[in-house]
């Protein structure tokens, strides 16, 4: 135990220098990308990197509700788009996934199997269960070309966003106000109940989309004013960039260094034609382009709502669309799966990853 609270102090306390640091710099995302960014090189150097399960979906609580509170009630008049834009979104999907199993199999050399779960855009958690049912993919290569993606994402587009006339990143935080400790304890605790509830009922990222749609139904409706003081969203910010910085804890500098140049070119590849079909939905649409490129973008459901949040965008719309991704390629996946690799098969023991 006091191995793991030392850990997971350490962690956190370098996310906290590094959200500190960007916020200083006034990079966009700070809190965020300047804590998974400083985690990530901490663990590079060797330092145990750590973030308890319970803590991590605590984090997702107080992100969810933070998030909703930036729907606004002129979002509903426009939901009656989002059935064109998310038709978009399957095309871009299946295009991205093509294109980027491709370059992964043709160009990086990658064997069949571990191309297409590294190619599979997000939904981490559905893609390394199927891993496993082929013991030909190799399973760490293909965990950590999804969080090597996530990663890249993260920390290249929010400047990319900010950069392209979006409103200054931290006005969203910048909002917040103090509710008092009992509200805010009252708020946490109902919030923290929905979450276990959606997560139990195998919601996508429930813990986190269960606050989220209970904050933005009281925001978007007017029946609750709900300000999250801005120290707690802060603190959850670091919590989730240290999350997904931890993830590199067992990599050697050298294989990062390998498996960061392929998923560099895998998310040029991706991206190109994320930003493609954003440009054609903001021309056709006039959305604005940063978030529509945060719902087409090959990221995790938290993060991509999470980022719209914070650059001043619609989150409900992004996350809308990333819960019809999520949603449509665990349906679809296992079908297609079968046909392009064939029956899935368990693994033959232990070392049967590659």
């Amino acid at each position: 135990m006091s191995h793991v609270l030392s850990a997971t102090l350490a962690t956190l306390a370098a996310g906290a220098l590094g959200g500190a640091l960007f916020a200083w710099f006034g990079l966009p995302a700070a809190w965020l990308s300047g804590a998974m960014i400083a985690v990530a090189l901490a663990t590079l150097a060797r330092m145990p990197a750590h973030v308890p399960t319970p803590l991590r979906d605590g984090l997702f609580v107080v992100l969810g509700v933070t998030m909703g509170t930036g729907v606004k009630p002129e979002t509903v008049a426009r939901i009656g788009e989002w059935p064109f834009t998310m038709a978009l979104l399957a095309i871009t999907m299946v295009a991205v996934m093509g294109a980027t199993y491709l370059y992964q199999r043709r160009v990086a050399g990658w064997d069949r199997e571990t191309s297409y779960f590294a190619a599979i855009p997000g939904a981490l958690a559905v893609v390394m269960a199927m891993t496993l049912s082929y013991p030909r993919a190799d399973v760490g290569r293909v965990a950590l070309a999804q969080s090597v993606r996530l990663f890249i994402l993260m920390a290249v587009l929010p400047s990319l966003i900010a950069g392209s006339g979006t409103p200054p990143p931290q006005s969203a935080l910048q909002a917040q106000a103090d509710l008092g400790l009992p509200m805010l304890a009252a708020l946490m605790a109902l919030a923290g109940l929905v979450g276990l509830a959606t997560a139990r009922a195998g919601v996508p990222a429930g813990w986190m989309t269960g606050p989220f749609f209970m904050s933005a139904i009281l925001s978007a409706t007017g029946t609750v004013d709900i300000l999250l003081p801005g120290w707690l969203t802060q603190a959850a910010l670091i919590g989730l960039g240290s999350v997904v910085g931890a993830r590199f804890g067992h990599v050697g500098p050298q294989a990062l260094a390998r498996l960061f140049l392929v998923s560099l070119g895998a998310f040029v590849v991706g991206m190109t034609i994320s930003v493609a079909m954003s440009l054609l939905v903001w021309a056709l649409f006039g959305l604005p382009f940063g978030q529509v490129l945060l719902a087409f973008a090959p990221g995790g459901l938290e993060v991509m709502t999470l980022l719209a949040f914070l650059l001043n965008l619609d989150p409900a719309f992004v996350a809308a669309h990333q819960i019809v991704r999520y949603v449509a390629m665990v349906l679809i996946l296992p079908v297609l799966t079968s046909r392009f690799l064939g029956a899935a098969q368990p693994p033959a023991g232990p070392g049967a990853t590659g």
